[in-house]
């Protein structure tokens, strides 16, 4: 088998959350241009089906699921929706997640609690419903979103909540990574830097900041990541698991 061959994921299926806009939605039409059917995950199902409709023009099947991930019900049924109309769950991307800024001695505990419920929390759900799928079947990729932001402490920003849970998504892959490697499931994650989306856009104030500090001088565009979720959903990347991918254009260089 050619390496370009390697990276070919027809005949999958995939489930990407938060897949309604943004880094989700790059994932997903990546995913479906390698010929993956894809899952469009997204508590917005608007956004959901016209990410669903790009995928479909891609010449793949799509499946809109409305889905809350940080519980355990949800998790289930975002899982069970697949596998009942496609017949299994090869690929799992758990990108959904919440942003949360406020100085430390400030932040409320309910806003603690909800960004770690749906950070990280929901991936932990996320990716055991999704393994009780793959292991019976011996084979699967579970791709957790993390963060640089789980490598330093951003700045001008303060987000403890944030920071902390992606951290956590960082050793939570590596643990399920081991305990799942001898039955065929591999888990990874990718750890994306600052990265244009709509809501990134919205915070022109910090954007000066951030760029004085990447070593490649720019902001990351979506379309930068689509390569490494391909790579790591495929059997290009079959020897590799528990390991964070950072892509951050040098942040966590300096």
């Amino acid at each position: 088998m050619g390496i370009l061959d390697r990276f070919a994921l027809h005949g999958r299926t995939a489930l990407v959350t938060g897949g309604g806009q943004g880094i989700g939605e790059a994932f997903c039409l990546a995913l479906a241009e390698a010929g993956a059917d894809v899952a469009v995950v997204d508590l917005n199902v608007e956004t959901a089906h016209a990410v669903a409709a790009r995928v479909e023009d891609v010449g793949v099947r799509a499946l809109v699921i409305r889905a809350d991930i940080s519980s355990p019900e949800g998790a289930a049924a975002m899982v069970g929706e697949v596998v009942s109309a496609w017949g299994g769950l090869d690929i799992a991307v758990n990108n959904a997640g919440v942003r949360g800024w406020a100085p430390a001695e400030e932040m409320s505990l309910d806003e603690w609690r909800r960004v770690l419920d749906v950070n990280l929390t929901g991936t932990f759900l996320c990716a055991q419903a999704e393994a009780r799928a793959m292991l019976p079947r011996g084979y699967g990729k579970i791709i957790n979103m993390a963060s640089m932001s789980a490598h330093i402490v951003n700045r001008p920003q303060t987000q403890a909540g944030y920071n902390v849970s992606k951290a956590g998504i960082v050793h939570l892959t590596r643990t399920l990574a081991a305990e799942w490697a001898p039955r065929g499931v591999r888990v990874n994650s990718i750890s994306p830097g600052y990265t244009r989306t709509p809501l990134t856009a919205s915070l022109g104030n910090l954007q000066a900041d951030w760029l004085e500090r990447i070593p490649l001088g720019r902001m990351g565009e979506v379309q930068d990541l689509q390569g490494a979720v391909v790579y790591l959903a495929s059997e290009a990347s079959d020897y590799m698991t528990g390991y964070d991918l950072v892509i951050d254009g040098g942040y966590t260089l300096w």
